[in-house]
């Protein structure tokens, strides 16, 4: 009774509740008075055509056989016109009783009892003793992204979700939700912000602004992570309140325009640890090609270390026996001279200084357009549409029309670009043009966005060289600031991942440890405390209660627990 009476109440609260159940009584009232008025019908013809008088009872109990298809035959009609009346009833029982009453049971009372269940079940508020917890404004691809990455560094989450269902549904899924308006000081209150870690709002712009006001109301010191969709807005948000503005769609241009391959050919910087510089560089006419590691002796010649290389979008560990191919992007590690060092090595090779096409006008497109003319490199633009006012001066030359179109992209100089960037936010169509553009010209390195990560293999398969996500991108951008450490953004499937010292690890040397062989992380640091060895050498000691500071996948960096923690 305790459990039903706070449901009873919540159903009688919910107005959409409150109505399935009136339109079942009101069914129930119809199927009443169908059964009175039968039982009534029946008693008269018994009285006046059949000459038998039978209670009010007795009809009540012949009607109800009869609509439910019991029919015990102890009490029948011996005229036509009673046979008759028998067939009206037994057909509006049947369509009463056997269909119309199940269907109206379960969607006016059974459905809306469950679903007041589950919606009860949802917490209003975190616990108590709640702290250091992030508090996310909307479950969509980023946050499911950042919840799989809170979970294994034990970093506790909640998502907001105002509608009940919804969020009825999350937590039936295992979701840590709590339902609750996003712009009420009193969500906040009950989800103790001023204790989290971080508010992420991840709406558009205007509500993003609206909940860093809410919150502060709340909780003046909390940090709050906000995205936002356009340039512009990006001042707003920060005079509300937001501790760091995220504008991704321009973020993913600029790192899209940085995988691009124009000029001479030199490394590109993806992200900074402490001092350990972490770059990407194409073997693709440089003469690597063909060469197992150990013969590039890159070591050897510039003290840089090769923690990885991409081959067809998959990352593989760096085996000295590793043999590269000609479309290997090569991941190395080192400090900013070494970076240098290598980019001269790469002056003897002839550069490619015809433009670049950027497929996409929207705002990943100009971003990336933007970011490549910043670097002085020559840019055409393939935009659809017609008249967009926001193109002019983003490129060197605009080329308006279909990019399936090869007459337009033979205009717009695929035929002799070092790169194309696809920037459309549609994954068949990035897809469809990876094909087509290789299909064009075997030689252009190809470089696109994403929008979900299930089509990580398939754009690698039709082409792509480089591949970039807006959600990935979202998820470690958030992660970074969470962490306290600079963005590194490496492909699709990799990241920068923090793993404790297992006390099966501890005193051991990197070499002993042999964590590259069985788990395929690439070791870039050992940290401890404030002591920092980036680019550790092969005798380099795990310490006890450190951490591992690797290159890998989330994949891997299960595997390395299976292998040395479990």
């Amino acid at each position: 009774m305790r459990a039903l009476a706070p449901l009873l109440a919540f159903v009688l609260r919910e107005k959409g509740l409150r109505q399935n159940l009136r339109a079942f009584a009101k069914f129930l009232v119809v199927i009443a008075s169908t059964v009175v008025a039968f039982s009534f019908g029946f008693r008269a013809i018994m009285w006046f055509v059949e000459g038998r008088e039978y209670s009010w009872i007795t009809s009540l109990y012949w009607t109800l056989t009869v609509m439910s298809t019991l029919g015990f035959g102890d009490i029948t009609f011996h005229t036509d016109v009673g046979r008759l009346f028998s067939i009206l009833v037994l057909m509006t029982g049947l369509v009463m009783f056997v269909i119309v009453l199940p269907f109206a049971f379960i969607r006016f009372f059974y459905a809306p009892w469950l679903e007041a269940q589950i919606r009860l079940r949802v917490p209003r508020e975190v616990p108590p003793e709640t702290t250091g917890h992030v508090i996310i404004c909307r479950w969509d691809t980023i946050a499911r992204g950042l919840v799989e990455r809170l979970q294994p560094l034990g970093i506790p989450y909640f998502v907001i979700e105002p509608d009940p269902t919804v969020a009825g549904t999350l937590h039936a899924d295992g979701i840590s939700v709590v339902a609750g308006e996003i712009d009420s000081r009193a969500t906040y209150a009950s989800l103790r912000a001023e204790k989290a870690r971080l508010v992420f709002a991840n709406l558009d712009d205007a509500t993003n602004t609206n909940i860093t006001l809410t919150v502060r109301e709340h909780a003046p010191d909390v940090r709050v992570a906000a995205l936002a969709d356009s340039d512009d807005a990006v001042d707003v948000l920060e005079l509300s309140g937001v501790t760091t503005v995220l504008p991704l769609k321009h973020r993913l241009g600029e790192h899209l325009a940085a995988r691009v391959d124009a000029g001479h050919i030199r490394a590109h910087v993806v992200g900074r640890y402490r001092d350990l510089v972490i770059a990407e560089f194409p073997v693709h006419n440089t003469g690597l090609a063909g060469k197992s590691i150990r013969d590039t002796k890159l070591r050897e010649v510039t003290g840089l270390t090769v923690v990885a290389y991409w081959e067809g979008g998959v990352l593989r560990p760096a085996l000295a026996d590793a043999v590269l191919g000609s479309y290997s992007v090569v991941v190395v590690a080192g400090t900013e001279e070494q970076i240098i060092l290598l980019d001269s090595l790469f002056v003897i090779y002839e550069p490619n200084d015809n433009p670049v096409v950027v497929i996409g006008g929207g705002r990943v497109g100009v971003a990336a357009a933007r970011a490549l003319r910043a670097r002085e490199v020559a840019v055409h633009l393939v935009e659809k549409s017609a008249g967009s006012a926001s193109l002019e001066g983003v490129a060197d030359e605009v080329f308006i029309g279909d990019a399936a179109d090869r007459d337009l992209l033979m205009r717009a100089g695929l035929a002799r670009a070092p790169s194309v960037v696809v920037t459309t936010n549609d994954d068949a169509t990035n897809i469809f043009l990876a094909i087509y553009c290789r299909r064009l010209n075997p030689d252009v390195r190809i470089v696109s966005r994403i929008t979900h990560e299930r089509n990580l293999e398939a754009i690698h398969r039709a082409g792509a060289d480089s591949v970039l996500s807006y959600g990935s991108l979202g998820v470690k951008s958030v992660l970074a600031f969470l962490r306290g450490h600079e963005l590194v953004v490496l492909e699709e499937g990799a990241d920068i991942v923090v793993v404790p010292v297992a006390a099966t690890l501890a005193g051991k040397t990197l070499a002993e440890s042999d964590i590259r062989a069985r788990t395929g992380l690439n070791v870039i640091a050992i940290q401890k405390g404030d002591d920092v060895v980036t680019n550790p050498p092969a005798s380099a000691i795990f310490p006890e209660g450190g951490e591992i500071i690797a290159i890998g996948s989330i994949e891997q960096r299960q595997t390395f627990v299976r292998a040395y923690e479990a």
